[in-house]
């Protein structure tokens, strides 16, 4: 993909508002109406990185058939803060809990990368509230290669040191390391931006949950429909941990796209259409707006 020039180019996102979710604090959630009655997908970014920049391709497409809602995860961009240590599980029931704020009682759990995990976690742990899955460029397990496991690992001492420092001394160490890495992909300022928006400490606690997180054991007890969209040249969850999700899932609906984990910024047209395919694949009550 080619960003616009200019620095101060930013996309166009949904309206968001600030919704309350009592001891947890205020969260900014953005919202896409959708046409009326349609089924709700809540969708669940990524890693280090924020909702803005994950699903900013989407937002318009998904818009026409459901309606949509997206927010940061804690410690991520503009997400819920805690001195207490990051956990997926607590990230799945702040799904739950930002459902109930917006009086959702059903909806579609969609997840990218760590967002994966967050969906899986949220139907274990509130099955009842979850219509189906949608799973995009993840794994029932994060930590197989070793270049995955050297990855995650890094993030380990520092969010020790993170602990430590004061906020002032830790931000200049996130901005360098996400600085750096980004400007090696070639992106441009507003996505640099946006993934120095988080905290360093729970942004490292999230890359140490992932590492020992493993569905394996219980992954195949889902019962709703789910769609896997598999990454083939994925560089940084490689492809045969994806192709494990699913044959550890039940008669999965499956897609393949070519790309690396950025997939989402890089290819944002191809990227649009096999998330499209996969939700209408996987939830119960697609809103079909034209034809028959």
């Amino acid at each position: 993909m080619t960003f616009p020039a200019s620095n101060a180019w930013r996309p166009t996102l949904p309206a968001a508002r600030t919704v309350h979710l009592g001891e947890r604090g205020d969260l900014v959630v953005r919202e896409v109406a959708g046409p009326p009655g349609a089924p709700v997908l809540i969708l669940l970014h990524g890693w280090t990185v924020t909702s803005d920049l994950n699903w900013y391709p989407v937002f318009d497409a998904l818009g026409e058939h459901y309606r949509v809602f997206a927010f940061d995860h804690r410690g991520h961009g503009a997400g819920l803060r805690t001195r207490g240590r990051f956990r997926l599980d607590d990230c799945a029931d702040d799904v739950v809990a930002v459902a109930d704020a917006l009086g959702i009682e059903r909806f579609t759990a969609v997840g990218y990368s760590m967002g994966g995990p967050i969906a899986m976690l949220t139907w274990l742990r509130h099955r009842e509230r979850v219509d189906a899955l949608v799973l995009y460029a993840t794994g029932c397990r994060f930590a197989d290669e070793r270049v995955m496991r050297a990855q995650l690992a890094m993030f380990r001492p520092v969010s020790w040191i993170a602990r430590a420092l004061p906020r002032r001394m830790g931000r200049p160490m996130f901005d360098k390391v996400v600085g750096l890495r980004t400007k090696n992909r070639g992106l441009e300022q507003w996505i640099i931006d946006e993934l120095g928006r988080g905290d360093l400490r729970l942004v490292a606690e999230a890359g140490t949950a992932l590492r020992r997180f493993d569905s394996r054991g219980w992954a195949t007890a889902i019962g709703v429909p789910v769609s896997v969209v598999v990454v083939d040249q994925d560089m940084v969850l490689p492809t045969r941990l994806q192709n494990e999700l699913v044959t550890s899932l039940r008669e999965p609906h499956t897609f393949h796209i070519t790309g690396d984990h950025d997939v989402c910024v890089r290819d944002p047209e191809a990227f649009t259409a096999t998330l499209l395919a996969a939700c209408e694949a996987a939830s119960p009550t697609f809103q079909r707006t034209v034809g028959p």
